[in-house]
């Protein structure tokens, strides 16, 4: 049987610690938190957990915790915030750049995109020229 809590299956071969972290919003140390505030052991892998855990961690997660949907939301409303008051990180948001100071002149290429734009990049092959 597979675990679900918010919303995502959980996989059943690793261990609750790891495992815990494919829901949105939930990484290594609020996971280790979970588990602690839950006195589950962070060993034990998921299809070895008892029914009474399994009620108890989506408890915790679901009424302590923002995650999955509900983060998400509320993540793009800050970001819309952003843009709209029109401030250096909005506006970094509106042109698909860097939005925490990296640099552009290299790198950045999963914000833009990969679009090179240098001699080679659009040029046809030698054999397949145009009539």
């Amino acid at each position: 049987m597979a675990v679900r809590i918010a919303g995502v299956n959980i996989p059943n071969e690793k261990r609750i610690a790891i495992a815990l972290t494919y829901i949105y919003g939930v990484g290594r140390s609020r996971a280790q938190k979970i588990l602690a505030t839950a006195k589950v052991n962070p060993d034990t892998r998921v299809k070895d957990l008892a029914e009474a855990d399994v009620n108890t961690l989506r408890e915790i997660i679901e009424k302590k915790h923002t995650v999955e949907g509900d983060l998400r939301r509320e993540v793009q409303s800050n970001i819309k915030r952003l843009k709209e008051i029109g401030c250096y990180r909005g506006l970094r948001h509106l042109k698909h750049l860097p939005v925490r100071g990296q640099r552009t002149k290299t790198n950045s290429r999963t914000v833009r995109g990969n679009k090179r734009v240098t001699m080679g990049s659009g040029k046809s092959k030698a054999g397949l020229q145009k009539t």
